[in-house]
């Protein structure tokens, strides 16, 4: 029996991405939050899937870029390698940075990491520190904002909402050096109102949450992610 490990990561992508003949236009991000942290099974991939999920990327064909690299080519219109992946992750959880970025830096994956800054500030236990937040950016890993508290933004007001990303804002430019160029809406949620505001912020483009193939032709505040935890990053197998 041979056991054949094929992460649903990969059977999204290949489903997502059109043909090769037309898809120099187009990539698929993926979302992840907490990695082996089993208490949360609705945010957390469990460590054999992600490395299932990393193996698949790096034999399968797939060419997985920098996040950053695929906005500016599908903004300027430019063609894009066939079965483009974009990596990203939210929120700021400690297993980033003990359990993900290790294999991702092991196959050479570049990734987004989205922080919203009061966890951090505040020292929550579970979190990363801004210490290990600019050893990540130092070691090329895109720090994107996520907000302030990870407020739902849709259900506050804009007062609130501009307070929200202002905060975000000036933390970054303190603890960084600079405020980050990509943000992702909390919980996946933006909308028409909410949108505007990201953009006013200064932000480049913006996620949310919802399935799809990233392309030119889009939106650049309400791009698509594809989100995995352990019951949608499930492995299957086959042998004979």
């Amino acid at each position: 029996m041979i056991r054949v490990w094929a992460a649903a990561l990969v059977l999204a992508v290949t489903a997502l991405l059109p043909a090769p003949a037309a898809a120099a236009g187009s990539a698929v991000i993926v979302m992840y939050h907490r990695f082996g942290e089993d208490k949360f099974p609705s945010t957390n991939i469990r460590l054999e899937q992600f490395e299932a999920h990393i193996e698949e990327l790096r034999t399968g064909g797939f060419n997985v870029l920098p996040v950053p690299a695929i906005i500016d080519a599908i903004r300027k219109g430019e063609a894009l390698p066939d079965r483009a992946v974009g990596i990203t992750i939210d929120d700021g959880y400690l297993s980033i940075y003990t359990e993900a970025w290790p294999r991702l830096k092991r196959a050479g994956f570049p990734f987004t990491v989205f922080i919203a800054t009061a966890p951090i500030d505040h020292r929550l236990s579970g979190f990363m520190s801004w210490d290990q937040i600019r050893e990540l950016r130092d070691g090329g890993v895109t720090i994107g904002a996520h907000t302030a508290t990870h407020n739902h933004m849709p259900e506050h007001d804009d007062a609130r909402n501009e307070r929200e990303l202002t905060v975000s804002n000036h933390r970054f430019e303190a603890e960084l050096g600079k405020v980050p160029a990509l943000f992702a809406y909390p919980f996946g949620e933006g909308g028409t109102r909410v949108e505007k505001l990201v953009r006013a912020a200064g932000y480049r483009a913006a996620f949310g949450q919802q399935s799809g193939a990233v392309h030119g032709s889009q939106d650049r505040f309400r791009l698509p992610r594809f989100a995995l935890n352990e019951r949608f990053g499930e492995t299957v197998n086959s042998g004979c």
